[in-house]
């Protein structure tokens, strides 16, 4: 076929199987990513379903696709990098490279659909605007979370128990109810709104969206006088013209003046099309089979709580319409229902479903803002800004013997920022290679372009390597620069790092951001590994659902969440514009955050120091935090 781009790079996307309900294959991860499979009309993966300890029944009528190679396996039988990963996994030969986590493989299907034929460009489109849909990891994003791990296990969770007992409905779909609720922003938010204000003055309504017709059908051969029903909303007009390739005629004519001059705060509120707004995105492929087998449940047994659910049962009927859904569905086991049309309530949500975490202290009397009585109330309990001795302040590796591509001043930055890349190397390299053994295993959390990994990887040959990245271009140039080097003790994966289930033995994060230095942290603390970090932005620690600031026993005693987030806004203080008096302050916040970190740690069962790195000048953000299991 014209447009199909043949030499692609052989791939194995390995699935998940543990049983079947009703010809859709559970856990729902496998089924979200077959259904991506078929909605894109994707073969150019192998396919290898894998059998969890507790699968018995492996067949697999109505829910293979066609065409598509499939094969069945055991975990024994996984590449031993993709053993180190929760699935979805895809691997790229010769094995040393592993996509792996539900959004990164989704992404990664839609991305090589589009380059196998460039012809597909609303598959790309399923990426949303500037390609981000669910590219945030979801340690640090609430909706990806919510459509990765958490309504994907909830729903589980409710199918399971719901043969022994009844239980609730799951506080995930109440908040993607709520989400559902709430203006839809885009990026031309403003001429957006001013047209759906005109078209309200022309109808003759209120400042309320006019009632939808959620029966309309739209398919790709529907004629643009059809979509321009006034039965149906500015937003279904704007959303299903990009399914249907139908744009907007061009006009000249400016708007009316009333329209023009009308205030930000006067005009109309968008409203959800679809899941992240009006578009067709990826986040509605991942809900799809979640929210039909949630829908089975309820229509089948707690048929009176549906009207609970009026946003949530319309964006499944509207998903229906979208060119491919059925079809795609239908080849993966799902049988739509017919839902009875619900009147939208504007009831307010319960106030539990607040998906902020852990604030606390709002209105805290007592609190007095800046942070040097912040710091004067941690010495008052015996706590203070003390580094430990950096254990070689000169030594340097020896970059001028060392291959081309070892060295950052390979990678694209500045001669001088190169240097200072060097000297920060010099610090993790130095404290890693006294750990290290012969045969042990060490994880580069936060790898970015494999500055440390690369060069641990070199001198370290006896050792295996795992670089874990969730940019892919950064990781792709880590790549690059290893094989030109013949490296062969050296993974690659690209994941969060939650999907990373190995065991190793040193764990080192350069500059890993904000929470990220705590999750490298914990991960080493649950395999019982050492641990070299370079935390970077300070400001960007907060609550989540993971960490409660402070993390020691010994700081939470003597300060609040939100002292404790002063020492953090002004650790990121330390550039070296800023006054000397500034970045000193700045630089003795950095110390007493990561000083509750080594204690957290310490209280884990670790010896932990915070060192300052050497020289001083290679980072503002020159703190070394390094801990080893007592």
């Amino acid at each position: 076929m014209k447009g199909i781009k043949k030499s692609l790079t052989e791939e194995h996307l390995y699935l998940d199987f543990s049983h079947q309900i009703e010809g859709c294959i559970f856990p729902l991860h496998t089924s979200v990513t077959l259904f991506l499979l078929s909605y894109c009309d994707c073969k150019i993966f192998k396919v290898c379903l894998v059998l969890t300890g507790a699968s018995t029944d492996i067949s697999l009528k109505n829910v293979v696709l066609q065409d598509v190679e499939l094969q069945i396996i055991s975990r024994q039988e996984l590449p031993p990098i993709v053993q180190n990963c929760c699935l979805p996994a895809v691997v790229e030969k010769p094995d040393n490279f592993c996509r792996a986590g539900l959004a990164v493989v989704l992404r990664h299907i839609i991305q090589k659909s589009y380059e196998a034929d460039p012809s597909k460009k609303e598959i790309l489109e399923l990426l949303g605007f500037k390609k981000t849909c669910l590219k945030a990891c979801a340690e640090v994003s609430q909706w990806t979370r919510l459509c990765e791990l958490t309504i994907p296990l909830a729903i589980e969770n409710f199918l399971k128990e719901f043969s022994d007992q009844h239980p609730a409905i799951p506080v995930e779909i109440l908040q993607l109810e709520k989400k559902l609720s709430e203006p839809v922003r885009v990026h031309n938010d403003d001429k957006l709104r001013r047209q759906k204000l005109k078209q309200q003055k022309a109808a003759g309504v209120g400042p309320f969206l006019a009632k939808e017709k959620t029966k309309s059908k739209v398919h790709r051969q529907e004629t643009s006088e059809e979509l321009d029903s006034s039965s149906e909303s500015l937003e279904l007009k704007v959303a299903f013209s990009k399914l249907t390739v139908l744009e907007e005629p061009a006009t000249t004519n400016r708007e009316p003046s009333h329209i023009r001059k009308a205030k930000a705060s006067d005009l109309p509120p968008l409203e959800h099309v679809f899941a992240e707004g009006l578009y067709f995105t990826l986040a509605d492929i991942v809900l799809l089979p979640c929210i039909h087998h949630f829908l089975v449940i309820i229509c089948k047994k707690l048929s009176e709580k549906l009207m609970e659910f009026p946003l949530l049962a319309a964006w499944y009927q509207r998903i229906q319409e979208v060119p491919r859904v059925k079809t795609a569905a239908s080849q993966c086991g799902i049988q739509f229902l017919h839902l009875p049309e619900l009147l939208t309530t504007s009831n307010e949500q319960d106030s539990n479903l607040s998906e902020v975490p852990g604030v606390e202290e709002q209105n805290d009397a007592s609190f007095i803002g800046g942070p040097r009585p912040t710091m004067t109330k941690l010495m008052e309990k015996g706590i203070e800004v003390v580094f430990s001795p950096h254990p070689c302040p000169t030594w340097t590796l020896d970059w001028n013997s060392l291959p081309a591509a070892v060295s950052p001043k390979e990678g694209k930055m500045s001669s001088d920022r190169a240097l200072r890349k060097q000297q920060q190397l010099n610090n993790l390299v130095y404290v890693v290679a006294n750990q290290a053994k012969p045969g042990d295993r060490i994880v580069d959390f936060c790898s970015g372009g494999g500055h440390v990994g690369i060069v641990l990887a070199h001198i370290l040959p006896s050792c295996q390597v795992t670089l874990i990245e969730n940019k892919e271009l950064s990781l792709i140039r880590a790549k690059k620069r290893s094989d030109e080097l013949g490296l062969s003790n050296i993974w690659f994966i690209q994941a969060n790092m939650e999907y990373f289930t190995g065991m190793f033995n040193i764990g080192v994060a350069l500059h890993a951001c904000g929470v990220a230095t705590d999750m490298v942290i914990e991960h080493c603390i649950k395999t019982r590994a050492s641990f070299v970090t370079c935390p970077c932005c300070y400001g960007f620690i907060q609550n989540t659902s993971k960490f409660n600031f402070p993390k020691s026993e010994q700081f939470k005693k003597t300060l609040s969440y939100k002292e404790h987030m002063i020492l953090c806004r002004f650790a990121d203080q330390t550039a070296v514009q800023l006054p000397p008096q500034r970045r000193l302050v700045g630089k003795q916040c950095m110390c007493l955050v990561d000083l509750d970190r080594a204690r957290a740690a310490e209280e884990c069962g670790y010896s932990v120091q915070v060192i300052s790195m050497e020289p001083e000048s290679c980072s503002p953000k020159n703190n070394m935090i390094v801990g080893v299991p007592i």
